[in-house]
């Protein structure tokens, strides 16, 4: 069980670096994001990988 820790943080991790790495919007739409995927970890991060990516394509 312990490694499914691990790997929920290493999504986890990878989101807000996504989120913040990402060209997209302004300034504003990052701090957004990154305080929807601090604030909601698990649905934040699922809907980045759904709407948020698809925005910044």
């Amino acid at each position: 069980m312990f490694g499914l820790g691990i790997v929920g943080l290493a999504i986890y991790a990878y989101t807000i670096y996504d989120v913040v790495s990402s060209n997209f919007g302004g300034q504003n739409d990052k701090i957004v994001w990154v305080l929807v995927v601090i604030f909601l970890p698990f649905l934040g991060t699922i809907l980045w990988f759904l709407i948020g990516k698809k925005a910044t394509l």
